[in-house]
């Protein structure tokens, strides 16, 4: 039997969604282990003066619990 977390985290990139998707992965791999699944539920740009300056990607991703 397991047990799993949900956060939200939201990556950031002036390339792409993909690329934001993937920061947002990359950062949070660094201080949980063992991460499961991750879905992205929102992207969004982020814009100045007319153009976009930022992609965005929210992304649910689930880590397991451990106990030892």
């Amino acid at each position: 039997m397991s047990v799993y977390k949900i956060i939200e985290v939201v990556g950031t990139s002036t390339e792409s969604w993909e690329k934001a998707a993937q920061e947002a992965i990359e950062t949070t791999s660094k201080s949980l282990r063992d991460l499961r699944i991750a879905e992205v539920v929102k992207l969004d740009v982020q814009m100045e003066e007319g153009k976009i300056k930022a992609y965005r990607a929210k992304l649910k991703v689930s880590f397991k619990y451990h106990t030892d």
